[in-house]
């Protein structure tokens, strides 16, 4: 039986990053569908009165030092510290948006996890996003100009407020059915519950 999973993400997060990845590896092993739901993590954190966790400087030196190098080792996935955190990612989850009316969501969302989160690349800079997507064999020029559309600028809002409105105060965000399940390190209680349906 098809389990339906709602991943709510944003680029500008390493938890999500690893949620990708791991999820990918999970959809390996069990019949699991993955709605993407790209979101603006600042307008969630806002809306939800919530604090970002790099306002504290000891949380996000033991996350980005020990907790998630540990967890990147543990999912055997790369890792590496983006000297340019943190990125602007509203061009990016806008064109994860354009890429899913394009047909290459998952593509786009790869390659761009991969270019801040492995390459260490400056995702915030136009000519580099630009010149990642032509690496990828993805048309930036296209999917960029479809960023401005009015329909894909409201669907990043509905996304962010829709998260809002079922309980989400940050990323990564999963839902299955009316279970939320909130950031990478709880993925296996997700597991555990695909393995009691396989």
């Amino acid at each position: 039986m098809t389990t339906t999973m709602d991943f709510y993400f944003d680029f500008v997060s390493p938890t999500a990053y690893l949620a990708f990845k791991r999820i990918n590896q999970i959809k390996k092993d069990y019949d699991l569908k993955v709605n993407g739901f790209p979101v603006l993590l600042g307008g969630l954190i806002k809306a939800s009165n919530n604090v970002s966790p790099i306002t504290v400087p000891a949380k996000l030196a033991y996350s980005m030092g020990y907790d998630l190098p540990r967890y990147a080792k543990l999912y055997n996935v790369d890792m590496n510290p983006n000297p340019y955190f943190p990125i602007n990612t509203l061009p990016l989850v806008r064109g994860a948006l354009a890429a899913k009316e394009l047909g290459i969501f998952d593509e786009f969302c790869t390659v761009i996890f991969d270019a801040i989160w492995v390459e260490k690349l400056n995702m915030g800079d136009p000519t580099i996003i630009l010149q990642r997507l032509a690496e990828a064999g993805i048309d930036g020029e296209k999917l960029i100009a479809l960023t401005q559309e009015p329909q894909i600028k409201q669907a990043l809002i509905e996304n962010t407020e829709s998260a809002c409105k079922r309980g989400a105060f940050g990323v990564p965000t999963m839902f299955i059915n009316n279970d939320m399940f909130f950031g990478q390190d709880r993925l296996f209680f997700i597991e555990k519950m695909l393995k009691n349906v396989s």
